[in-house]
This record gives structure tokens, sequence and C-alpha cells, in this order.
């Protein structure tokens, strides 16, 4: 069964950094491009980041270009985002998510279960 675990999310105040992870299992982490996405409250779904594999490409929503960075370590099958600069609209339930090899594009077939991320003073 594929796995995803999102964790290090928290309580941060405006103008702070968090880091989150994506610990990944029952698949091969290193073959596969993945995707970071959130959820604000009473909001719909939105695609933050992409990573390619190897790292070969990164690419970013215009939301948060400039303050967040993806990355991923192969040897521990896990992907980050760091998140610096955080404002209270970043406040959401983080995802990560595997992007699909059997369709063309960046179809997202396996979903964490999220960590939330509330930026408040």
């Amino acid at each position: 069964e594929v796995q995803l675990v999102e964790s290090g999310g928290g309580l941060v105040q405006p103008g702070g950094s968090l880091r989150l992870s994506c610990a990944v299992s029952t698949f091969t982490f290193r073959d596969y491009a993945m995707s970071w996405v959130r959820q604000a409250p009473g909001k719909g779904l939105e695609w933050l980041s992409f990573i390619n594999t190897g790292s070969a490409s990164e690419t970013y929503a215009d939301s948060v270009k400039g303050r967040f960075t993806i990355s991923r370590d192969d040897a521990k099958n896990t992907l980050y985002l760091q998140m610096n600069s955080l404002k209270p609209e970043d406040t959401a339930v983080y995802y990560c998510a595997r992007v699909s090899t059997l369709v063309a594009g960046h179809v997202m077939d396996y979903w964490g279960k999220g960590t939330l991320v509330t930026v408040s003073s």
C-alpha cells in the first residue's frame, strides 16, 4: 500500500518559518516527481510546488514563489517544503502528493493525510 505521511506543521507567527516533511513508503520514491498542495479553511485545493525526479526542475505557484522551497532526499525517501516569511493567508492543511507516471502532465495519484499550518499572532 502506498503511504505518504506529512509532518512539521504547527503554529507560527507571521514572518516566521516552518519546514514540512513527507515520508514515503511502498513505492520507489526516486522514480516519481512530487508536489505540495494546500487547502485553506473553507476553500478549495491550491497547488503550491512541483519537483521532478532527480531534482531536475522545480516550479511554484505565484502565491508562494520566493518564499517557499521544495526539495527531496532520495536516500531518505523524503520530500520537504521550506516555508519562510509566512503570512496569515498561508494557514491551511498542507498535503504532499505523488505525480503519476501513467498520465502525461502533473496528475497527482496518491496523497498524504495532511499537516496543519496555522500562521497567527
